[in-house]
Parts: structure tokens; C-alpha cells; sequence
């Protein structure tokens, strides 16, 4: 039998706000999507751009963060690894779609708590204290029991 792979590293821009949801067991679960350019030159010459449009899905401590500090236009480097689902609608379509499930998100711009939640003392009003600009590593997938602190 083959060894195989399933792991993607991407970068891209978060098209929408996340959001943020608890399943019935209490796991925090946040879903955004990203767009990821690829710039390229066409056998004509012509300088061309493709975007693809992805859903992120997080989990547990990471996916609170997430839905925290993202906002649409927040560029993330994200690592993880796809997973296709099949559902059917009410009405009776079958419908498919393909997710990142992320084990990894970077903020790559100096991330802020949202508007309505202020953060930092007086001297630093909205500013995000150092140690948040760093990694998040945490294993997105909530059967394999998640850490409920955030390795800084």
C-alpha cells in the first residue's frame, strides 16, 4: 500500500468576518474563507491572475482566537489538511464541498481585538500584547482531545 499525504499550506486573505459556533459538546468551531491569488504568465505573454476562494474550518481554543482577531481583509498563513464532506439540502441535492482543516494559523499583519472588545491597559489602548503575534499550533481536530491553552 502507498504512503500518503494529505497536507496544504496556504496564504491568503480572509474574504468575510469568521464566525464562531459551539457544537453540542461545547468545542468552539469557526469557519472564514480566504482567497488565494496565483499570478502567471500565459503562453501569449499576457501577465494573468487566478484567485481561489477556500473555507477555513478551526477548532477548540484556536477557533475562539480565530473569530477574536480575523477580520475580512486579515491576511493568514494557514496549515492543514482537506477534507471533503457530502450533505443533502431540504430539498433534496446532494451537494460537496472540500474544506481546509486548519492545524495552524498565522496572523501575518498585527492583529487587533475587534472594535467592540477593547484591549491593553490605558497606556495601550486596542494594541495586542506581544506574545499574541506569534503562531498559533494547535491540532484543530477536536476527537484527538485539544489543549485548552494556547502554546505561546
Amino acid at each position: 500500500m502507498a504512503a500518503s499525504l494529505n497536507r496544504v499550506f496556504l496564504i491568503g486573505n480572509l474574504t468575510r468576518d469568521p464566525e464562531l459556533r459551539y457544537v453540542p459538546s461545547g468545542t468552539a468551531v469557526t469557519t472564514f474563507d480566504i482567497a488565494v491569488n496565483r499570478a502567471y504568465t500565459a503562453q501569449s505573454g499576457e501577465k494573468k491572475e487566478d484567485t481561489s476562494f477556500l473555507r477555513i474550518v478551526v477548532w477548540a481554543r484556536l477557533a475562539e482566537v480565530c473569530a477574536e482577531y480575523l477580520t475580512k481583509g486579515s491576511p493568514v498563513f494557514v496549515e492543514g489538511r482537506l477534507r471533503s464532506r457530502s450533505w443533502e439540502t431540504q430539498e433534496g441535492q446532494k451537494r460537496n464541498t472540500i474544506e481546509v482543516i486548519a492545524q495552524s494559523v498565522q496572523f501575518l499583519r498585527m492583529a487587533q481585538k475587534k472594535p467592540t472588545e477593547p484591549l491593553g491597559g490605558a497606556d495601550r489602548p486596542n494594541s495586542v500584547p506581544k506574545q499574541e503575534m506569534k503562531s498559533i499550533n494547535l491540532d484543530s481536530n477536536p476527537s484527538q482531545g485539544n489543549s485548552e491553552e494556547i502554546p505561546f
